[in-house]
């Protein structure tokens, strides 16, 4: 009995382009990367395929392409120079739902030292969703709703927008006073009647909570990311100085439309339940504080572009310095 060829990427021999093996081109956004990634993932998950071992190189192939394009910095380095560029090309995420518990406890370890491991979200969640079969809880602008999700699950909300919200915009965000790890999800209607994911963000450690927000605006918002600053400036220590502000980045922002939209908090820690509260949002009730954080982020902008360019003096002036120094040297040598 032939078994039947799996279409899409074929099986990798050789490491491969990464654009080729998502099937983007070069210059695609950053959410058709992400798009693209998910539906090969889900394709290609190890609990779907259990009997396919080449379905599970691909899986890998597949996560090991995301990581180097859902990076800036590594795609910008593959970009340049090719594989050579990428510190760690065969960084990827995990799926927990696959690690044993001696692999699970190090995994933790690991993520507790402080190196960040990269989960990815449970095809059985994907799949239920894509089939509509989840319980969707209504959750009304203006309002929060606090939970236990167990890791690998999901709870799924519904955010009904009005024609006059979704004009001034609308953020959800979920927050974690017991620093619990968690994915912020949201889904896009399926024309099957299933939901398929199209967003996620990773919570992130901020003092003395971990958050994650999602942001349907009209205009951009900046967020402050430590481990830029931090990785900028492991590799040049001299650097430091200028490199304070290089960590705010800009949020991924869409827009919504007026209706229903699925959103679900997704748990993320290594073995107990992620406790969470998530809350939807009007920008038209926060307008004076939208444009205080305009303003504030437009200055640390301004800040930051003020900071490379007196980077640039500085090391011109620096080389200048090195080269007269070294000259007056080398001259007193000869005398």
């Amino acid at each position: 009995m032939s078994s039947k060829k799996m279409e899409g990427p074929s099986a990798p021999t050789m490491r491969r382009d990464p654009y080729e093996v998502l099937c983007v081109s070069r210059d695609s956004s950053d959410q058709e990367i992400k798009t693209a990634y998910r539906k090969l993932a889900l394709k290609y998950h190890p609990d779907k395929n259990a009997s396919n071992p080449e379905a599970s190189e691909l899986f890998k192939e597949v996560a090991c392409s995301y990581s180097i394009l859902s990076d800036p910095e590594k795609r910008r380095q593959y970009d340049s120079v090719g594989f050579e560029g990428v510190e760690d090309p065969m960084d990827m995420e995990i799926d927990l739902s696959n690690l044993g518990t001696v692999n699970t406890m190090f995994a933790a370890l690991f993520s507790k030292l402080g190196v960040p491991i990269k989960t990815t979200i449970s095809a059985n969640v994907l799949e239920e969703a894509l089939n509509g079969t989840v319980t969707v809880r209504p959750l009304p602008i203006g309002t929060s709703v606090s939970g236990k999700v167990d890791k690998q699950c999901a709870h799924f909300f519904g955010v009904t927008i009005s024609d006059e919200q979704a004009e001034a915009g609308i953020v959800v965000r979920v927050t974690s006073t017991a620093q619990s790890k968690f994915k912020l999800l949201y889904f896009e209607q399926d024309i099957n009647g299933g939901y398929g994911l199209a967003l996620q963000e990773d919570s992130e450690k901020t003092g003395k909570v971990t958050s994650a927000g999602m942001y349907f605006l009209h205009f951009q918002v900046y967020r402050m990311d430590s481990t830029v600053n931090a990785l900028a400036i492991a590799k040049d220590p001299e650097s430091a100085f200028f490199k304070r502000l290089e960590g705010l980045q800009p949020c991924e922002v869409s827009e919504l439309k007026t209706g229903t939209h699925i959103f679900a908090v997704y748990g993320d820690n290594f073995f107990k339940t992620a406790t969470y509260t998530i809350e939807a949002l009007c920008a038209k009730s926060y307008e004076e504080t939208t444009e205080k954080l305009k303003d504030i982020e437009a200055q640390i902008l301004r800040k930051r572009n003020e900071l490379r360019q007196f980077e640039t003096e500085y090391r011109k002036a620096l080389a200048h310095f090195q080269e007269v120094t070294n000259r007056y040297s080398e001259e007193k040598q000869s005398k």
